[in-house]
């Protein structure tokens, strides 16, 4: 006659434990989330490898800026966030001796990328960021505008085209000294036509995150290692992109030879294409090389063949076992199968237009279409009660209604023995 009131605390203990545990599982689990899942880490991908000399020193009273910040999410595709080589499911390996530590194929006409090795990987640029410069350059100056360089223009550490201070020249005829010879003499008179180095890198900085290359702070107009100096593969990959739909660009690139008429008692001025594979690959569009001791040997070109056009950027390349151009030759030509196969691409060159003076801007949508799809999925007004709140109140009604059970099975129990 007294087993009622042991079952009855143990139905209020269970009844008790059941609320509990029901109100509170989800709140566990919200509040002890799953441990992330552990990458591979990336041995650059915040910054470049440490420098080998002291080039990238900042001058006395500066410093040298962050690296830059790495995206939430990798631009192009997830696939792009890999360290290692990224290709397509079920297709070859890319050719052996490839010496370079990062490299993209792209379409240059789709925008599709090809194959990949540690696209995002921080690297330095050398001279391929002059390919940033002539946007700058067909941008705001025009083809016919003459330049006269200074004794400072004239005297930068080489590779060197051999301008004259005081001579004239025509913006076309630096930009062919430019991309076809790399002359740091050329990148510095550029820069002291747009206002100045200072200026210019400025300049070169806001059109790379305009067209979406997050990994790239140029530190100098014409590639020579300094604090700060930044990019990528992807990055170089989606700036040649671009750059291919410039008609001024993709002419200079692509021409051989070219001469600088002579001024006054000045001789001409003959320039030689640095890209070797220029009338060497058959469909070769044209590109830029680079190297730096910090850089090493860095290169991007582009191909045509069957009505495809494919590009190539490398970086951190060593001239052995083969030279770099013919490293990045069995690159277009891995690409080239890759299109004949009809290979899924692992991601895709994700950049925009910048806006051209008198366009509307193109900004202002797009933070307001982040806005509202940030408004749509906006979590409903939290209860001011709060979750303990309402645990607490269960708890004491459950307790409330225990001892009403308790009490009448007391009294029955009571009742049963009297009689």
């Amino acid at each position: 006659m007294h087993s009622a009131i042991p079952r009855s605390l143990k139905v209020l203990v269970m009844a008790v434990a059941s609320g509990i545990l029901a109100l509170t599982a989800p709140q566990l689990a919200a509040a002890t989330p799953k441990p992330p899942v552990q990458a591979e880490p990336c041995a650059n991908r915040v910054a470049p490898p440490p420098p080998v000399d002291t080039s990238e020193k900042p001058q006395p009273g500066e410093v040298a800026p962050g690296p830059m910040p790495v995206p939430e999410r990798p631009v192009g595709g997830a696939r792009l966030a890999d360290c290692g080589t990224v290709v397509p499911q079920g297709a070859l390996n890319p050719p052996a001796g490839n010496t370079a530590a990062s490299w993209v194929l792209q379409d240059l006409d789709t925008g599709a990328v090809l194959a990949a090795k540690d696209p995002h990987a921080r690297q330095r640029p050398a001279s391929l960021i002059k390919t940033l410069l002539a946007l700058v350059v067909v941008t705001e100056l025009k083809a016919d505008q003459i330049i006269t360089p200074t004794k400072e223009d004239a005297q930068q550490e080489c590779t060197c085209v051999g301008i004259t201070a005081g001579s004239k020249y025509t913006v076309d005829q630096l930009l062919h000294g430019l991309l076809m010879h790399s002359g740091n003499d050329v990148a510095h008179a550029f820069a002291t036509a747009l206002g100045g180095v200072d200026k210019t890198v400025a300049k070169m900085n806001a059109l790379a995150a305009g067209i979406g290359a997050t990994d790239t702070r140029a530190a100098t107009p014409s590639g020579l290692d300094g604090p700060g100096m930044s990019t990528s593969a992807y990055d170089l990959s989606v700036i040649f992109h671009y750059a291919m739909k410039q008609p001024e660009f993709a002419k200079a690139v692509a021409t051989k030879n070219y001469e600088i008429p002579a001024i006054g008692d000045k001789p001409a001025i003959p320039v030689y294409n640095d890209n070797k594979l220029l009338g060497v690959y058959p469909g070769f569009l044209g590109g830029k090389t680079g190297f730096t001791d910090d850089a090493r040997h860095t290169y991007v070109g582009g191909a045509q063949r069957d009505g495809k056009r494919i590009a190539v950027v490398m970086m951190r390349a060593e001239q052995t076992p083969t030279r770099v151009v013919e490293q990045a030759g069995k690159l277009l030509d891995y690409g080239f199968a890759l299109e004949a196969d009809h290979a899924e691409a692992v991601g895709t060159i994700d950049y925009q237009a910048p806006a051209k003076p008198g366009d509307p801007p193109g900004a202002a949508p797009q933070a307001a279409a982040v806005q509202g799809s940030a408004n749509t999925a906006a979590p409903a007004a939290e209860d001011a009660f709060g979750t303990t709140g309402w645990i607490l109140t269960l708890v004491v009604f459950l307790i409330i209604a225990g001892g009403f059970v308790v009490g009448h099975q007391r009294k029955k129990a009571q009742a049963d023995s009297g009689a």
